[in-house]
Formats: structure tokens, C-alpha cells, sequence
């Protein structure tokens, strides 16, 4: 869904082990075209959020909140049983209230190809004596 929900991955992105083979349609062409036009909606509003609070509240305003927003990204637990919510960034973003199809039917533990988190390969991803993502669970 949101980028800033997503952990960035480490090291060697041409491993088709681990991250699938790479296919160049999909740097080429959106998955959809509403798509686009939903991304550019989206960034557009919150261009238009930012000028409101500039003009409203001063200058500063938003700039601290863009660093509380990208303080409450980084936050995460280690990998485990118990994922990472998020609650501070979408109680900022004002998300809390919506309810998407990622909500609901979104869920990797009711995956077929759901793997278990191994906890020592991501604390040495997170360490940095492993490469890879921090937690493989698809196949």
C-alpha cells in the first residue's frame, strides 16, 4: 500500500533467490492506470496540506512535521511474532479512521505461501552481518 509502511531492502537486488525474478514491464507500465491518477491525487493533496499549515501556522510547522513523520516510519519492533503496527504514524497521517481493502483482506499469515519470521536472520539483517530483507516470509 504506502511506501512508508514498507522496510527498504539491503544489499544485492539481482538475487532471484531472494527477491524474485526481475521482470522491466513492470518498470515500464503501472499495474493500473487509476493508479497514476490515484498517486498524483494523493500527492497533491498533501501538497495542498502542507501550504495550508505553512500559511496557517507558519513555515516551521511543517517541516517538524515531516520529521515526526519520518521519525514514527522508522519506528519498528524486531522481527518476531508480533508485526509492526505503525499506530503513531497513522494517528499523525489520520489514517486510523479508514478502513481499506488492505485492512481486512490483506493479511501475509493468512498467505498460502506464509513462512514463518526467522528472528536471527533479521536481527543480522538489522545488524548488518546479513544481506537480504530483514524478513523473508513469501516465497
Amino acid at each position: 500500500m504506502d511506501s512508508e509502511k514498507m522496510i527498504p531492502l539491503e544489499g544485492r537486488r539481482d538475487d532471484p533467490l531472494r527477491y524474485g525474478i526481475h521482470g522491466v514491464k513492470s518498470d515500464i507500465i503501472e499495474p493500473h492506470p487509476l493508479e497514476s491518477a490515484y498517486r498524483s491525487s494523493k500527492v497533491r493533496q498533501e501538497e495542498m496540506k502542507k501550504k495550508i499549515l505553512m500559511n496557517t501556522y507558519g513555515a516551521a510547522f511543517p517541516i517538524k512535521m515531516e520529521l515526526d513523520r519520518q521519525i514514527l516510519s522508522k519506528f519498528q519492533r524486531p522481527p518476531g511474532v508480533i508485526p509492526s503496527s505503525f499506530v503513531g504514524l497513522e494517528a499523525m497521517n489520520g489514517t486510523l479512521e479508514s478502513f481499506g481493502f488492505g485492512d481486512y483482506l490483506n493479511d501475509p499469515r493468512e498467505s498460502e505461501s506464509f513462512r514463518p519470521v526467522d528472528m536471527h536472520h533479521g536481527m543480522e539483517v538489522r545488524l548488518g552481518l546479513s544481506k537480504g530483507p530483514p524478513q523473508p516470509s513469501f516465497m
